[in-house]
């Protein structure tokens, strides 16, 4: 039986977490030159998240652990909240490679994890450590069942609102780099199957710079049962005016599974971020909710405080907290990206 037919369902991520997991930075070959740039925001990031649940963090060694536990404890972080596990990784996005957290209101078996495959958005990197972290931590919590479609997933790629409604994009999840013998229905039926969802919206290309052929978390996320906010583009020179335009046009003829039309929350997109003479992907949309705070990429610019004031009116009773993305987003990825959430059993 799936994990629908069983009575999971993949829970918002505003629904209380029990933790997050992240996995720690090290590859250098994601931010050439610079990774060392990354730690102070990576590192307040981790701080921000131990304010108010565990966080669980992979790492390579024990090196490793003794010198990122040092630092944070430094930076005065809520230090029992932080636990590490020598889980090897590639590469650092959690929210690719690690497990999909499900949950179960009537069965004795109250969450669950999905283990989908992961090949490293098209075989673009390495990727034999990263795919197997959700086994990894399938050890932890052996009494929860554990699903393997057998597909290829990202949790960047999908977005959900706990009510039967997941998003997701064609240039993503259709692109043959990906599951090339799977057809739009099919890959649809897995994403209801796996993730216990009714409807599924389909938007089409992400934002110029991202490596993934378009994860949604760059693009459109849920901030309510019936609402989400979409990236938007208001100078029509940009190169991410039409997809996000024609994205956002999508979005204004979706129906809810159950019924109703959505609302939608426009979200202007930051000044161009350039490194190297290559633009990367830089969104507001790549937010992060966690218990009680939402933590969102700035980038320098004006822009930061009119993304600030929007998430402050979808999230009126949380804090918003902005953390500089400037460097981390040269590994073409924000804090969304880098973490994925474990969610309270009910």
């Amino acid at each position: 039986m799936t994990p629908k037919e069983q009575g999971y369902y993949m829970p918002a991520e505003w629904h209380r977490h029990e933790a997050t997991w992240l996995t720690y930075p090290h590859n250098e070959d994601s931010w050439p030159g610079k990774i060392e740039t990354i730690f102070p925001s990576y590192h307040l990031f981790i701080k921000v998240l131990a304010e108010s649940e565990k966080v669980h963090i992979n790492v390579n060694d024990l090196a490793t652990q003794e010198r990122v536990s040092e630092a944070l404890d430094k930076m005065g972080c809520n230090m029992p909240n932080v636990v590490f596990h020598l889980f090897p990784s590639n590469d650092a996005w959690c929210r690719d490679h690690g497990p999909a957290f499900l949950l179960n209101r009537d069965s004795s078996k109250k969450r669950a994890i999905v283990n989908w495959n992961h090949n490293a958005w098209g075989g673009k990197y390495p990727y034999e450590l990263d795919t197997e972290i959700p086994r990894h931590v399938h050890s932890l919590m052996a009494d929860s069942p554990l699903f393997e479609p057998g597909i290829v997933m990202e949790g960047g790629s999908i977005d959900v609102n706990g009510c039967g409604d997941l998003i997701t994009t064609t240039s993503c999840l259709l692109n043959p780099n990906r599951n090339p013998n799977l057809d739009k229905s099919q890959i649809e039926r897995y994403l209801c199957d796996y993730y216990g969802v009714e409807n599924v919206i389909w938007l089409g290309d992400g934002i110029v710079g991202d490596d993934t052929d378009g994860h949604v978390d760059d693009l459109t996320r849920f901030v309510a049962p019936d609402t989400v906010i979409t990236a938007v583009e208001d100078d029509v020179w940009d190169e991410n005016y039409e997809p996000l335009r024609r994205n956002l046009e999508t979005l204004k003829h979706c129906r809810l599974a159950n019924g109703k039309q959505l609302e939608i929350i426009e979200l202007p997109m930051p000044d161009m971020v350039f490194y190297d003479n290559q633009r990367l992907p830089a969104s507001y949309a790549n937010f992060y909710i966690a218990n009680g705070k939402v933590i969102f990429p700035t980038y320098r610019c004006l822009t930061d405080n009119e993304a600030a004031y929007i998430l402050e009116a979808c999230f009126p009773d949380r804090e918003i907290v902005g953390i500089d993305s400037t460097d981390i987003v040269w590994g073409l990825g924000s804090f969304h990206c880098l973490s994925q959430q474990m969610p309270a059993i009910e």
